[in-house]
């Protein structure tokens, strides 16, 4: 029987050098003023030099700027939207890292105003979906927040985001190095994709399978150059390429083709504190190489995805992620995790079990430390 099925963008989604100088003319999109939600290293260090309040002034537009405080509560987002009501603004521009960006599209919400999300790093997929993670004051997540719809506008301004921690945009590629793996194996299972706001029952259409197929070749072709590129702090082609497969490829593809494997070892390895000072797409490479020997993958593909992670210092063992030592009661930690039933792994073909967790992590880490014997 055919089925349902939903893909989602991003309303607009604009990229490039100096491309933040565009912020003004999209506000005015939405109305005479915005709520502008920055961090405080953006506030600090990047928006004195965007001269934004100038641009603002020509399309006679005002942005009301907020300092995030540094997570994402409700006590923060409720001060936010309270600032946003007392201006009456159109809209809300978040203009920072992940939780930043997560508390702008919270308080877009709250407001029912339209959303535009400038992200500062190229670190994770997040910015084009619509969710947001809720924390509590103590850091912990709270819940998810799903969103009617995806951002009004993503805009990544590679002048600046070139700028950024390179082991940033690293783990943005770990992040989408997962997304045609888990796409595939959601395509052939038939398994519901992640769109949020429409309860995870769709499976992807045609498209969000290409993208996410796309997603991957273009970090084969262009990984090793962007990351010298952005070692350089030089936006070539090739750092382009790149950005645009860690946000809107693997944003587009994770949301609307599915999840599996690699992520819910990832939620399973951050159940151990040696892993938290470790970045999501670190965990998440973790994750692909044991979704390879999970899934019962070719020699050539593990050769190539591990030869991809070693060309751009991901991850390939679990020492490279904090596990030193491995022992029996922290594989029970993660593979139990890994499996609970409302787990993305369940979109895996294979028999899912605790076992077979442990015995694809244990194999994963064994290869990555027998290629750097060989390498080095």
């Amino acid at each position: 029987m055919n089925r349902i099925a939903q893909t989602a963008f991003p309303s607009r989604y604009i990229q490039g050098p100096g491309a933040i100088k565009m912020l003004p003319s999209l506000v005015s999109n939405f109305g005479s003023s915005g709520l502008n939600i920055v961090d405080p290293f953006v506030h600090d260090h990047i928006l004195p030099g965007l001269d934004l309040t100038e641009k603002s002034k020509q399309t006679n537009i005002t942005l009301v700027t907020e300092v995030f405080s540094g997570e994402c509560t409700e006590t923060e987002i409720q001060r936010l939207v309270d600032s946003g009501k007392k201006a009456g603004v159109g809209c809300v521009i978040g203009l920072g890292g992940g939780k930043t960006l997560d508390t702008a599209k919270a308080v877009s919400s709250y407001l029912s105003v339209p959303i535009l999300i400038c992200p500062t790093a190229a670190s994770t997929d997040a910015p084009t979906s619509a969710r947001a993670v809720i924390y509590n004051e103590r850091g912990e997540v709270l819940r998810y927040l799903d969103l009617a719809r995806n951002p009004d506008v993503v805009l990544l301004d590679t002048e600046i985001i070139v700028k950024a921690p390179v082991r940033l945009f690293i783990s943005g590629m770990g992040d989408a190095l997962s997304t045609y793996f888990e796409a595939e194996s959601c395509r052939v299972k038939g398994a519901a994709n992640s769109t949020c706001g429409a309860g995870h029952v769709h499976p992807g259409t045609l498209t969000s399978y290409v993208i996410a197929e796309t997603c991957y070749k273009t970090l084969l072709n262009y990984g090793k150059a962007a990351l010298v590129s952005a070692k350089a702090g030089a936006p070539t082609p090739a750092f382009e390429h790149v950005v645009e497969a860690n946000t809107l490829l693997s944003g587009v593809g994770f949301e609307s083709a599915g999840l599996g494997c690699a992520h819910a070892v990832h939620n399973g390895l951050s159940e151990l504190a040696e892993c938290h000072k470790y970045y999501h797409g670190e965990k998440v490479a973790i994750g692909v190489l044991t979704g390879l020997f999970f899934s019962d993958a070719s020699q050539e593909i593990m050769d190539e995805v591990y030869t991809f992670c070693e060309s751009v210092s991901l991850p390939t063992t679990l020492a490279d992620i904090g596990i030193t030592e491995m022992t029996e009661e922290k594989l029970d930690i993660i593979a139990n995790r890994t499996v609970v039933a409302e787990e993305s792994i369940h979109n895996e073909l294979k028999p899912v079990s605790a076992a077979a967790v442990k015995a694809a992590l244990l194999a994963a880490d064994a290869e990555g430390r027998r290629r750097k014997n060989l390498l080095s």
